[in-house]
């Protein structure tokens, strides 16, 4: 099952337009971080790693819920279910193949970018020690987030009545956890004294926020980039603690979801 899917993503080109999604976000992040970094009174490298944080946070949910909103409830109404289950496949069978197959598609163009960044650092004379420790954390939290939404991705699909209301719902999450998270924290602030501890608690939540601070706390370990907040943080949490969280808390969100997926699709009618 998993060959099967892998094929079919190969030849509707789903990893090429994946690859080139991420490079473009990340190249326009990366171009509007350099060139705004004297106006904002960043260096160029903090605000380069601000730039791509916020690139990752935007495109892998992003992809990770286009890649497996539909899939479910779209193989229901399509009628492939019926040929399936006159075939001898389980249908935890299945569901393992195009998980692992959907993982490949949203982590393997990423895998392929953070290489070519260690290979052009490379060519470029950088003596930088920590630059491939710095690509393999990056690596580790971006396959956390794209897990946790691969997994509300499939949850969505498993759950959802029709192909249109997996769609609203994956892009009602996206939404919510990339901005309307951040507005709801400002404006519990300026509604409550909330304690700065229960703030982050909340923000962490958020499996956005935790990988974007693992992502920023992997580079500049003093998360100066982030300011008097940044300076909390990081005597608080501290970079281990930070990383840990970045990539703990989305795997298990993804874990659970696809935990809640599986559950439903075997115990729920797959003909519709």
């Amino acid at each position: 099952m998993f060959r099967l899917e892998m094929a079919d993503a190969l030849r509707s080109r789903w990893i090429a337009f994946t690859g080139a999604v991420y490079a473009a976000i990340f190249a326009l992040f990366i171009w509007l971080g350099l060139r705004e970094s004297t106006v904002l009174g960043f260096t160029g490298l903090s605000r380069v790693v601000m730039s791509v944080s916020n690139a990752v946070i935007l495109a892998v949910p992003l992809v990770s819920l286009v890649a497996t909103s539909q899939t479910i409830v779209r193989a229901r109404q399509s009628g492939f279910f019926e040929l399936m289950l006159s075939q001898p496949v389980r249908r935890n069978d299945w569901f393992l193949g195009i998980v692992a197959s959907r993982f490949v598609v949203v982590v393997g163009p990423l895998v392929v970018l953070l290489l070519l960044a260690l290979f052009a650092g490379a060519l470029s004379g950088t003596r930088d020690v920590t630059l491939v420790p710095m690509i393999v954390r990056s690596l580790a939290i971006t396959s956390a987030l794209g897990l946790a939404f691969i997994g509300i991705g499939f949850f969505i699909s498993a759950y959802a009545r029709s192909p249109e209301r997996a769609t609203v719902l994956a892009l009602v999450a996206w939404v919510a956890s990339t901005a309307l998270h951040d507005f709801a924290l400002i404006g519990a602030l300026l509604r409550f004294k909330i304690a700065p501890v229960w703030i982050f608690a909340l923000a962490a939540a958020n499996p956005v926020e935790a990988a974007r601070i693992a992502i920023l706390g992997s580079v500049d370990p003093d998360l100066s980039v982030l300011g008097p907040v940044g300076f909390w943080l990081a005597n608080t949490l501290g970079p281990a603690r930070a990383f840990a969280i970045g990539v703990c808390w989305p795997a298990l969100l993804g874990t659970v979801g696809l935990l809640g997926a599986s559950r439903h699709l075997s115990r729920s009618d797959l003909v519709a």
